[in-house]
Protein backbone atom coordinates (compact mmCIF):
# COMPACT_ATOMS: atom_id res chain seq x y z
CA UNK A 1 0.00 0.00 0.00
CA UNK A 2 1.72 3.22 -1.08
CA UNK A 3 2.16 5.95 1.53
CA UNK A 4 -1.23 7.46 3.33
CA UNK A 5 -0.97 10.94 4.62
CA UNK A 6 -1.73 11.65 7.63
CA UNK A 7 -5.12 14.21 7.67
CA UNK A 8 -6.72 15.78 11.17
CA UNK A 9 -10.11 16.75 11.13
CA UNK A 10 -13.00 17.59 13.58
CA UNK A 11 -16.01 15.13 13.07
CA UNK A 12 -19.16 15.35 15.28
CA UNK A 13 -16.86 17.61 17.79
CA UNK A 14 -14.09 15.49 18.14
CA UNK A 15 -10.38 15.55 16.81
CA UNK A 16 -9.77 12.80 14.35
CA UNK A 17 -6.80 11.93 13.00
CA UNK A 18 -7.40 9.76 9.78
CA UNK A 19 -5.22 7.41 7.40
CA UNK A 20 -7.52 6.65 4.20
CA UNK A 21 -6.07 4.31 1.68
CA UNK A 22 -7.64 3.91 -1.79
CA UNK A 23 -9.14 0.31 -2.37
CA UNK A 24 -9.88 0.08 1.81
CA UNK A 25 -11.37 -3.47 2.79
CA UNK A 26 -11.41 -2.79 6.48
CA UNK A 27 -11.79 0.20 8.51
CA UNK A 28 -10.06 0.46 12.13
CA UNK A 29 -11.28 3.14 14.95
CA UNK A 30 -9.11 3.52 17.87
CA UNK A 31 -9.03 6.12 20.68
CA UNK A 32 -5.84 7.87 21.15
CA UNK A 33 -4.58 9.98 23.72
CA UNK A 34 -1.61 12.43 22.81
CA UNK A 35 1.40 9.65 23.14
CA UNK A 36 -0.56 8.03 21.25
CA UNK A 37 -1.42 10.01 18.70
CA UNK A 38 2.58 10.82 18.59
CA UNK A 39 3.23 6.89 17.71
CA UNK A 40 0.61 6.74 15.12
CA UNK A 41 2.84 7.17 11.80
CA UNK A 42 5.13 4.41 13.37
CA UNK A 43 1.75 1.92 14.22
CA UNK A 44 0.50 2.35 10.59
CA UNK A 45 3.92 1.78 9.00
CA UNK A 46 4.24 -1.06 11.19
CA UNK A 47 0.79 -2.74 10.78
CA UNK A 48 1.50 -2.29 6.94
CA UNK A 49 4.41 -4.56 7.21
CA UNK A 50 2.47 -7.04 8.93
CA UNK A 51 -0.50 -7.35 6.11
CA UNK A 52 -1.08 -6.45 2.54
CA UNK A 53 -4.99 -6.10 2.82
CA UNK A 54 -5.89 -2.11 2.54
CA UNK A 55 -6.84 -0.53 5.66
CA UNK A 56 -7.89 2.84 6.60
CA UNK A 57 -7.05 4.47 10.52
CA UNK A 58 -9.69 7.26 11.62
CA UNK A 59 -7.82 7.64 15.24
CA UNK A 60 -10.49 8.98 17.65
CA UNK A 61 -8.64 12.29 19.82
CA UNK A 62 -8.60 11.60 23.57
CA UNK A 63 -8.15 14.39 25.80
CA UNK A 64 -9.60 12.85 29.54
CA UNK A 65 -7.89 9.45 29.17
CA UNK A 66 -8.96 8.48 32.86
CA UNK A 67 -12.61 9.14 32.44
CA UNK A 68 -13.84 9.14 28.67
CA UNK A 69 -12.52 5.19 28.27
CA UNK A 70 -13.63 3.74 31.41
CA UNK A 71 -17.41 2.66 32.05
CA UNK A 72 -17.85 3.20 35.49
CA UNK A 73 -16.71 5.14 38.26
CA UNK A 74 -13.53 4.04 40.25
CA UNK A 75 -11.57 5.18 42.86
CA UNK A 76 -8.20 5.64 41.65
CA UNK A 77 -4.77 3.07 41.74
CA UNK A 78 -2.47 6.08 40.76
CA UNK A 79 -2.63 8.65 43.58
CA UNK A 80 -4.38 11.22 41.32
CA UNK A 81 -7.72 12.12 40.43
CA UNK A 82 -10.92 8.79 40.13
CA UNK A 83 -12.10 7.08 37.15
CA UNK A 84 -15.03 8.76 35.52
CA UNK A 85 -17.69 6.28 33.87
CA UNK A 86 -17.13 8.21 30.06
CA UNK A 87 -17.05 5.45 27.81
CA UNK A 88 -20.51 5.16 26.76
CA UNK A 89 -20.79 8.35 25.80
CA UNK A 90 -17.34 7.65 23.81
CA UNK A 91 -18.81 4.72 22.20
CA UNK A 92 -22.21 6.53 21.24
CA UNK A 93 -20.01 8.89 19.50
CA UNK A 94 -18.45 5.81 17.36
CA UNK A 95 -21.86 4.56 16.69
CA UNK A 96 -23.99 7.25 16.32
CA UNK A 97 -21.87 10.27 14.57
CA UNK A 98 -17.96 8.43 13.70
CA UNK A 99 -19.42 5.34 11.75
CA UNK A 100 -22.11 6.77 9.71
CA UNK A 101 -19.91 9.69 8.59
CA UNK A 102 -17.38 6.57 7.36
CA UNK A 103 -19.90 5.15 5.87
CA UNK A 104 -21.45 7.79 4.20
CA UNK A 105 -17.79 9.54 2.63
CA UNK A 106 -16.24 6.23 2.30
CA UNK A 107 -18.77 3.05 1.99
CA UNK A 108 -19.69 0.36 4.67
CA UNK A 109 -16.40 -1.45 5.93
CA UNK A 110 -15.49 -4.40 7.85
CA UNK A 111 -14.58 -2.37 11.06
CA UNK A 112 -12.55 -3.21 13.92
CA UNK A 113 -12.17 -1.34 17.01
CA UNK A 114 -9.10 -1.07 18.62
CA UNK A 115 -6.80 0.24 20.90
CA UNK A 116 -3.84 0.01 24.03
CA UNK A 117 -4.18 0.19 27.51
CA UNK A 118 -7.45 1.96 28.66
CA UNK A 119 -8.41 2.25 25.32
CA UNK A 120 -8.18 -1.82 24.64
CA UNK A 121 -10.40 -2.23 27.56
CA UNK A 122 -12.54 0.24 26.38
CA UNK A 123 -12.46 -1.80 22.83
CA UNK A 124 -13.41 -4.82 24.86
CA UNK A 125 -16.45 -3.00 27.01
CA UNK A 126 -17.61 -1.98 23.76
CA UNK A 127 -17.60 -5.54 22.10
CA UNK A 128 -20.01 -6.56 25.75
CA UNK A 129 -22.29 -3.67 23.98
CA UNK A 130 -22.51 -3.34 20.76
CA UNK A 131 -22.21 -5.91 18.06
CA UNK A 132 -21.78 -3.33 15.27
CA UNK A 133 -17.88 -4.46 14.75
CA UNK A 134 -16.39 -6.79 13.28
CA UNK A 135 -13.25 -7.36 15.30
CA UNK A 136 -11.61 -5.97 18.74
CA UNK A 137 -8.04 -5.32 19.25
CA UNK A 138 -7.17 -4.71 23.23
CA UNK A 139 -3.54 -4.47 23.23
CA UNK A 140 -2.26 -4.68 27.06
CA UNK A 141 -5.96 -3.80 28.31
CA UNK A 142 -6.31 -2.55 31.29
CA UNK A 143 -8.17 -5.58 33.23
CA UNK A 144 -7.09 -4.87 36.11
CA UNK A 145 -9.55 -1.98 36.37
CA UNK A 146 -11.78 -2.12 39.41
CA UNK A 147 -14.74 -4.45 39.29
CA UNK A 148 -14.06 -5.26 35.38
CA UNK A 149 -13.68 -9.38 36.09
CA UNK A 150 -16.75 -9.26 37.62
CA UNK A 151 -18.63 -7.56 34.86
CA UNK A 152 -16.62 -9.81 32.25
CA UNK A 153 -18.11 -12.87 34.40
CA UNK A 154 -21.28 -12.20 33.95
CA UNK A 155 -21.46 -10.73 30.35
CA UNK A 156 -21.85 -11.99 26.87
CA UNK A 157 -19.59 -10.84 24.17
CA UNK A 158 -21.34 -9.47 21.19
CA UNK A 159 -18.10 -9.24 18.70
CA UNK A 160 -16.85 -12.66 16.80
CA UNK A 161 -13.21 -12.15 17.14
CA UNK A 162 -11.01 -10.51 20.08
CA UNK A 163 -7.35 -10.47 20.00
CA UNK A 164 -5.87 -10.11 23.56
CA UNK A 165 -2.13 -9.10 24.48
CA UNK A 166 0.13 -8.21 27.64
CA UNK A 167 3.62 -7.80 28.22
CA UNK A 168 5.38 -10.80 30.56
CA UNK A 169 6.66 -8.04 33.03
CA UNK A 170 3.16 -6.26 33.21
CA UNK A 171 2.43 -7.66 36.40
CA UNK A 172 5.83 -7.39 38.35
CA UNK A 173 4.95 -4.02 40.11
CA UNK A 174 4.55 -3.20 43.70
CA UNK A 175 0.93 -1.60 42.99
CA UNK A 176 -1.07 -4.27 44.17
CA UNK A 177 -3.86 -3.74 41.98
CA UNK A 178 -1.97 -3.93 38.78
CA UNK A 179 -0.15 -7.08 40.14
CA UNK A 180 -2.51 -9.11 38.97
CA UNK A 181 -2.96 -8.19 35.43
CA UNK A 182 -1.33 -12.02 34.34
CA UNK A 183 -4.03 -13.95 35.87
CA UNK A 184 -6.68 -11.18 34.63
CA UNK A 185 -5.88 -11.27 31.38
CA UNK A 186 -5.55 -15.19 31.09
CA UNK A 187 -9.08 -15.11 33.08
CA UNK A 188 -10.39 -12.87 30.18
CA UNK A 189 -9.06 -15.22 27.34
CA UNK A 190 -10.97 -17.97 29.18
CA UNK A 191 -13.92 -16.58 29.65
CA UNK A 192 -13.71 -15.44 25.73
CA UNK A 193 -12.90 -19.14 24.64
CA UNK A 194 -15.86 -20.37 27.13
CA UNK A 195 -18.16 -18.03 25.14
CA UNK A 196 -17.06 -19.48 21.17
CA UNK A 197 -15.59 -16.40 20.46
CA UNK A 198 -12.34 -16.57 18.08
CA UNK A 199 -9.62 -15.00 20.32
CA UNK A 200 -5.91 -15.43 20.98
CA UNK A 201 -4.31 -14.32 23.64
CA UNK A 202 -0.28 -13.10 23.00
CA UNK A 203 2.40 -12.17 25.08
CA UNK A 204 4.93 -9.47 24.54
CA UNK A 205 8.52 -9.00 26.39
CA UNK A 206 9.17 -6.43 28.20
CA UNK A 207 6.51 -4.01 30.53
CA UNK A 208 3.47 -1.99 29.88
CA UNK A 209 5.27 0.15 28.36
CA UNK A 210 7.51 -1.71 25.76
CA UNK A 211 6.46 -0.72 22.21
CA UNK A 212 2.66 0.18 22.49
CA UNK A 213 2.66 1.08 18.69
CA UNK A 214 4.12 -2.13 17.40
CA UNK A 215 1.49 -4.21 20.11
CA UNK A 216 -1.30 -1.92 18.35
CA UNK A 217 -0.18 -3.07 14.54
CA UNK A 218 0.26 -6.69 15.83
CA UNK A 219 -3.21 -6.42 17.45
CA UNK A 220 -4.88 -4.80 14.22
CA UNK A 221 -3.37 -7.17 11.85
CA UNK A 222 -4.73 -10.70 13.41
CA UNK A 223 -8.00 -8.94 13.68
CA UNK A 224 -7.70 -8.32 9.83
CA UNK A 225 -6.90 -11.61 9.30
CA UNK A 226 -9.06 -13.30 11.22
CA UNK A 227 -12.41 -10.78 9.34
CA UNK A 228 -11.40 -11.30 5.60
CA UNK A 229 -10.36 -15.36 6.17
Amino acid sequence: MADVPLETETIGGRQCYLYIADGTTTLLIQPVDSHDRSRLDTEVAALRGLTTTPFSLVAIGIDRWRDELTPWSAPSIFKEKPFGDGARATLDYITDTLLPCCNERWGKKKTILGGYSLAGLFALWAGYNTDCFDAIAAASPSVWYPGWMEYADTAAMLCPAVYLSQGYKESHTKNKSIAGVANAIRHQHQLLGTQGIETLLEWNPGNHFAEPDHRTARAFAWCIGRILS
